[in-house]
C-alpha cells in the first residue's frame, strides 16, 4: 500500500478545521514542557490545574490552533500526536480509547484502512505510554477525571513505570 492514506488523513483533518483543539487541555509532562519551551514556546502558554496543560483562548480553542491548523504541529504534545486515540489509567493498566467519528472524522479512514489504523495506534500507544510514565500519580488522577464519553475502548496495555534515576 502507498502512503495515500496519509494525504487523505491530512485532507480530512484540514477540512475538519481543528475540532480536536476545541476545549482541549492536553496534559504536558515535565519532559514535554522542557522540549516545547526549548523550541520557543513561551512559558505563558501553559497553565496548571491538577496537571500542566496548554492554555485555551476565551472561546475554548487551543492557543496554538490558528485557522483550524496546529501552530506547533511538528512539536505537538504526546496526546495530540496520539489523536484520535485517548486514554485512561486504572492501576497498572492504561486503557486506550478511540474517539467516535462524530468527534473526529478521520476515524472512518482509520477504520477503513488497517495500515493507517495500525500506524496511528502504534504511535498513540508510544506517545501515551511516554506521557503516562512522565506524569505523577496526582497528575494522572487529575487527567483521568476528565470525561470523554464519545469514545470506545480498543485496548488495554500495561503501564510502564519510569526507571529509578
Amino acid at each position: 500500500m502507498t502512503q495515500d492514506w496519509r494525504i487523505q488523513a491530512e485532507t480530512i483533518c484540514l477540512r475538519c478545521g481543528g475540532h480536536c483543539c476545541d476545549g482541549a487541555h492536553p496534559p504536558i509532562s515535565e519532559h514535554c514542557y522542557r522540549r516545547l519551551v526549548a523550541s520557543g514556546v513561551p512559558e505563558e502558554a501553559f497553565e496548571r490545574n491538577g496537571y500542566r496543560y496548554i492554555r485555551t483562548r476565551e472561546d475554548g480553542t487551543c492557543t496554538f490552533c490558528t485557522g483550524g491548523k496546529c501552530g506547533i504541529h511538528a512539536i505537538k504534545p504526546e496526546t495530540c500526536r496520539a489523536g484520535p486515540f485517548t486514554f485512561d489509567v486504572k492501576g497498572d493498566t492504561i486503557e486506550i480509547f478511540l474517539k467516535f467519528e462524530e468527534i473526529c472524522p478521520v476515524v472512518r479512514l482509520y477504520k477503513d484502512t488497517p495500515e493507517a489504523y495500525r500506524q496511528q495506534y502504534d504511535l498513540a500507544v508510544k506517545s501515551i505510554s511516554h506521557l503516562v510514565s512522565n506524569l505523577t500519580d496526582a497528575e494522572i488522577a487529575a487527567v483521568c477525571r476528565i470525561e470523554e464519553p464519545q469514545t470506545g475502548k480498543v485496548a488495554e496495555i500495561p503501564r510502564i513505570y519510569p526507571r529509578a534515576k
